[in-house]
């Protein structure tokens, strides 16, 4: 239950109202702080007919 802590905490210190991102790498630094291994969503190309458009 040490990660439904964090996420709250995260909440706490951001508020409501952001894009996921921001509270993602928010809870990434406070389960480095609580020694919870943890691995961020991994990125990749987004492409249309060969055009990259987005992440």
């Amino acid at each position: 239950m040490r990660s439904w802590g964090c996420a709250m905490e995260v909440l706490n210190d951001l508020g409501h109202g952001l894009l996921e991102k921001p509270y993602e790498n928010a809870l990434v630094v406070e389960f480095g702080m609580k020694n919870i291994p943890v691995q961020q969503q991994a990125r990749y190309k987004v492409m249309v007919k060969g055009m990259q458009v987005g992440e």
